[in-house]
This record gives C-alpha cells, sequence and structure tokens, in this order.
C-alpha cells in the first residue's frame, strides 16, 4: 500500500531515492523516511544515517537540508501508510534494530510494505530476550528479529526471519557492518528489482525505477535477493536457489507525468477516450461478428462449458464486476454472482464442476483477491484475471486472463481502469455469448456501438464545464444519495464512491426501488440526489422514484439520454450522455460522476490525488 525504493551503485543515491518515492506518491501514504550508510565524516567506518518525518515528503526533504551528510550508494527509502501505529516521526520508515549506540543495535534498518500478523507473539519473544522498542509497529518487530539472528550474514538472518513471521511483506534491509549488501525480499506485497550498469534499483512499483532503468525482474512470494554493487542473487526464504526472469519494463515515463493537467485524476478521466480504444484494439472483429482475446483463447472450450461465474473484487473493481454479472447473464446466459473478495475468503464457498473465477484489480497485487483466488484454485475452480498491471501477482496466479491495457493510473480514485474493466468484461461476455447462443449480426451491432464508445465519451467530457457549473451548487452539501437501475446500480455506487473517496463526503449509492425501504427518510431540501434516468424499459419506474425525491424537496440531478425532453422538467439539472444500447450505458454514465466528484473536491482543496487515508494498491487486509 506504500512505497519502497532502494539503491546499491555507485551513484550518490539521496536524490535519486527522493525522486523515486516522489513517484509513488500516489499510492497513498502519511510518513517518509530514508536511510543511507556512507563513510563517517570522523572515522572513515561505515555509518547508518536516517532520517524519518510523518506528513508528506516535502517535510522529509526539509529536514533533510540540515542533514547533507545523508548520501551514499547504498540506501533505501520509504513512504509509510500506517497500519500498526498512528502516523508519527517514531513509526515512520525506515525502522531500525534498536536505540541508536544500544547494545542490541547492530546498525540494522528496513523499510517495510504488508502486514506481519504474529507481530505480537515475537515481540513478546524479543522482549523477553532484553530488547527494547522505539515504536508500535510490526516492522521494527520484524526489523529487531533480523537483528536478534544475525550473525554476520545478512541474507542468513532476512531468511531465518522470515521462516518466522506469517503475514504479508515486501522490504528491503541494510546493515552498517555490511556497507557493500542490500537484500530484499517479498511475500504478498509487489517488488521489482530493476536492473542497470553496475548498479541495482528496487522499487515496489515500476514507476519508482522507469527513469533508470528498462530491465527488471519481480520476486515472486517467499523470494529473496541478495545485491551487491558486482551482481545478485535469488533464493526462497528456504535457502533454495531462483533464477528470475529479466524483463523489460513496460512503463512509459511521459505516461505517469501530468502532461499539463492539474491532476492525474483529471488527466486520467479525459483520457478514458484513448484508453478504451486501446483495450480494444485488436481485440473485436466487427465485420465478423467475433472477439478475439487471445490470454483465454487456450481454454475457451472450458469457458463455453462453463456452468457458473464468480466474480471477485473491492471497491472500484467489485462495481465493476457487479455490472459483469448482468453482462455474463444477458449475453453468455452463464449464472453469474459477485462477491466481496474479503468475504469469498472467509467462508467455505461452494465451487462445482464448471465454475469460473474472474478475479478483478487495477494493480493486480489486492490483497483480499489473491487470498480469495487461492481459495477459489484450491476448490478447483477455473480462474481469469482482469487486471491492468502486466505480470503482477494475480496476473502470474491465475489459469488465464484479460489485460486492461488502458496505462498506469496513478490517480488512487480509480476512473480509467473502472472503465477498462467493464470494457473487457464486455469483451469476455461477447466472447462466451457468441460461442454459445448468440448469432453473428447481434454481435456485430453491439461491437459496433462498443467501437463507438471512446467517440461518445468524448462528447460527455465537453461538458465538464457544465458540470462544474452544477458542483459549484452542492459543494456544500454533507449527504448525497446517488440511484440507478439494473446496469446503471452499480454506477451509483461507484458514483458515491468516488465522491467519497476523493471530497469526503459522506455519499450512498442505491438501487432507486430500495430508496423507499428507508433513505428516504434522510431526502430534505440539503439532500442532493443523482439519479441515473436513462431511457430504456424502466425508464418510468425511474421517473416515479425522480417524483418521490421532489416530493420531499430533495434536489434532484439527473444523468439523462440526449432528446430526453420530458426529464427537464422533473430534474433541477439534467447531464446528458449519448444513446447506446442498454448494456453499454455504464461506459459513458460514469464519466459525468467521476467529473461531478472530480470538481467538488477541488473546490473543497482535498487532495484529489492522494485522498487522505486510501492507498492506491490495497495490498494488506
Amino acid at each position: 500500500m506504500c512505497g519502497i525504493v532502494a539503491y546499491i551503485g555507485s551513484r550518490p543515491c539521496r536524490s535519486l531515492l527522493i525522486e523515486g518515492i516522489k513517484r509513488l506518491e500516489y499510492r497513498g501514504y502519511d510518513s517518509a523516511g530514508i536511510a543511507v550508510i556512507t563513510p563517517d565524516q570522523t572515522t572513515g567506518e561505515p555509518a547508518l544515517l536516517i532520517e524519518r518525518k510523518a506528513g508528506r515528503i516535502s517535510v522529509l526533504e526539509e529536514a533533510l537540508t540540515h542533514r547533507p551528510e545523508i548520501d551514499g550508494t547504498l540506501g533505501i527509502a520509504h513512504t509509510r501508510w500506517a497500519t500498526h501505529g498512528e502516523p508519527n516521526d517514531a513509526n515512520a520508515h525506515p525502522q531500525c534494530d534498536g536505540p541508536t549506540g544500544s547494545a542490541q543495535c547492530r546498525g540494522i534498518t528496513l523499510v517495510h510494505n504488508g502486514i506481519i500478523e504474529n507481530y505480537s507473539a515475537i515481540r513478546t519473544y524479543l522482549e523477553e530476550k532484553g530488547r527494547v522498542f522505539t515504536s508500535d509497529t510490526d516492522t521494527e518487530v520484524l526489523c529487531q528479529l533480523i537483528s536478534q539472528l544475525y550473525d554476520g550474514d545478512l541474507q542468513t538472518a532476512v531468511q531465518a526471519a522470515l521462516c518466522e513471521v506469517t503475514g504479508a511483506y515486501a522490504i528491503a534491509v541494510i546493515c552498517e557492518h555490511e556497507p557493500d549488501t542490500l537484500v530484499v525480499a517479498r511475500k504478498g506485497s509487489p517488488l521489482i528489482v530493476g536492473v542497470g550498469n553496475g548498479e541495482y534499483i528496487v522499487g515496489s512499483d515500476p514507476a519508482a525505477i522507469v527513469a533508470h532503468t528498462t530491465q527488471a525482474f519481480t520476486l515472486d512470494d517467499y523470494g529473496v535477493c541478495k545485491l551487491t554493487r558486482t551482481g545478485f542473487h535469488t533464493t526462497t526464504i528456504d535457502n533454495l536457489p531462483v533464477t528470475p526472469k529479466i524483463q523489460a519494463v513496460e512503463l512509459d515515463l511521459e505516461a505517469i507525468e501530468l502532461g499539463g493537467y492539474s491532476h492525474h485524476m483529471l488527466k486520467e478521466i479525459f483520457e478514458q477516450p484513448r484508453s478504451i480504444e486501446i483495450s480494444l484494439r485488436g481485440r473485436i472483429h466487427t465485420r465478423e461478428g467475433s472477439v478475439v482475446l487471445g490470454g483465454v483463447s487456450e481454454f475457451a472450450r472450458d469457458l463455453v462449458r462453463a456452468r457458473r461465474v464468480i466474480l471477485l473484487g473491492q471497491g472500484t473493481a467489485l462495481h465493476a464486476a457487479m455490472i459483469g454479472e448482468y453482462l455474463f447473464e444477458d449475453l453468455a446466459k452463464i449464472p453469474a454472482e459477485v462477491e466481496y473478495s474479503s468475504e469469498f475468503r472467509y467462508r467455505s464457498p461452494i465451487i462445482e464442476e464448471g465454475t469460473v473465477v474472474i478475479a478483478v484489480s487495477q494493480s493486480g497485487e489486492t490483497a483480499d483477491t489473491l487470498a480469495a483466488l487461492d481459495e477459489a484454485k484450491q476448490r478447483g475452480a477455473l480462474t481469469l484475471g482482469v487486471v491492468n498491471v502486466v505480470g503482477s501477482t494475480i496476473a502470474r496466479e491465475t489459469d488465464a486472463g484479460v489485460y486492461l491495457r488502458v496505462g498506469p493510473e496513478i490517480g488512487v480514485a480509480s476512473t480509467k481502469a473502472f472503465t477498462g474493466q467493464v470494457a473487457v468484461l464486455s469483451l469476455l461476455s461477447l466472447f462466451l455469448g457468441r460461442r454459445r447462443f448468440m448469432n453473428a449480426n447481434h454481435v456485430r451491432q453491439l461491437l459496433a456501438q462498443l467501437a463507438n464508445v471512446p467517440t461518445m465519451i468524448e462528447r460527455i467530457l465537453e461538458s465538464s464545464d457544465a458540470i462544474r457549473t452544477v458542483a459549484e451548487r452542492y459543494v456544500d452539501k454533507e449527504n448525497w444519495l446517488f440511484l440507478g437501475r439494473g446496469y446503471n446500480y452499480p454506477v451509483a455506487l461507484e458514483g458515491a464512491l468516488k465522491l467519497k473517496e476523493i471530497s469526503y463526503i459522506h455519499a450512498e449509492g442505491y438501487p432507486a426501488a430500495e430508496m423507499k425501504h428507508g433513505p428516504i427518510a434522510l431526502i430534505d431540501e440539503n439532500m442532493p440526489v443523482v439519479v441515473i434516468a436513462l431511457e430504456g424499459p424502466i425508464y418510468g419506474k425511474v421517473m416515479s422514484n425522480i417524483a418521490e425525491v421532489k416530493a420531499r424537496q430533495g434536489r434532484v440531478i439527473a444523468i439523462a439520454t440526449e432528446g430526453d425532453t420530458e426529464i427537464a422538467d422533473r430534474a433541477d439539472h439534467v447531464i446528458y450522455i449519448p444513446k447506446t444500447f442498454r448494456l453499454l450505458t455504464p461506459l459513458l454514465s460514469v464519466i459525468p460522476l467521476q467529473l461531478l466528484a472530480y470538481h467538488i473536491a477541488v473546490m473543497r482543496g482535498c487532495h484529489v490525488d492522494q485522498p487522505r487515508n486510501l492507498a492506491k494498491s490495497v495490498t494488506v487486509e
């Protein structure tokens, strides 16, 4: 959830480490720190120097201006999202193996993403050994355990310590007594090792290393890598040798820059015409009425014979999966259901023969979804991944899958990944539907409309200023309701989530008919109600819901179909989207809701790209 950068080589690394963690700010954090090993200015002996601060990286940078000695050719840096212990200087990373100068301190320090679940028992054990702790973190417990086991070989101590812990971790460790060694390891939290010319740069995200190398390898779970200036050695925590596969880093530095936009979120909203176009490219053949998905073609026969589909997700991915549920049942005529990954993993799910489980995740590293996926695999399900990050854990652990191909998403609040997920789930449903029940003509019609979605989104984006005007009217309202039906019920949930995430406004999404079963009690003149009221079989029902809101003085913001003149007399504000097939409307109706949330957040002075308490890739439970 937080960010790791580490370096060993011949260059002074202070600026490189700070630049790296800045590129990871989008992941979410509440403190930052850096540690280097450098010759002592008096003795010339290797010395471990650390600076860490609660707050933004700018606070750390200010502190570093008074400590020019903190630089060297071996170092680690971190941005922390608090799990154990509140965000303060003492709990910030890097964490050390005891008070400086104490008998227990061996000059070992580490940075850590994840959670050590049995940290309390280990801490008790170490305290009985006489060790003193200076923070509330599980990370310090791991560092002190490594120190307790250290006998002159850092890699061996790290391996031994990791054999004793349960939980998730990605770590980078350095030791004052081994100034030419960097040890990194992972389980359940991503870590990538960039390979340069006589140097290595490690990151929890390719964004941290892409400016310095084009070649890298990903550590597998339970992998440990010892890096020196002359090479690397990779093993498991049980010291079994591993040969990693070095590959090209598939990330364009320009893609993670702002490019003239005020925020990454705004950039990514406006990138959606292009990102969906790329996601569809080469996969749809409108003239033939066919969908080509190379990532699942090997399992096409098994998928066609599927008796049931279970879609797993969390947050925005769950909302996309809910739309997928409608798609699979409408187009492929396969019974489908959606599960919170976090709930699926803790019950005893029934996985029968012919069950396909689809894991939906932007990062491909979502902890709950990975655990649920493992449960499904153990019960014999065929597993697919719908992820954005190439080479991510879900992509590697599933039997097959489809990449979103929407490019890196930097804003914590997901936008283009959501529409990418919906587009890919539409393709998967059509891929199966054509092979099961749908005729070529029907598929051709749908593909033609799907291919036109980028152009339709461009038209919606032209209304951004008008949506800002609506946002100005309600920016001070603290409670919102979002209503939708059918395919647009999950969109209502997603609209409410976006507003909550980046504006810190209480918002709820509901099926429109559910409003009468409780939420209607909240409606008054201070309650903005966003209603997705598109033309279709249940349009009249939604209009009745709008009338019920207006009868209670609620303020209605309607998302409506172009050409609908009736709704203007019912709603206080109308935002129009182009007309398309009902099952494709979520790709359009969500765009105004993304813009509405964005403009309100900006007006309220919120940190749009890095909202409080949130992280981009949730790699802890």
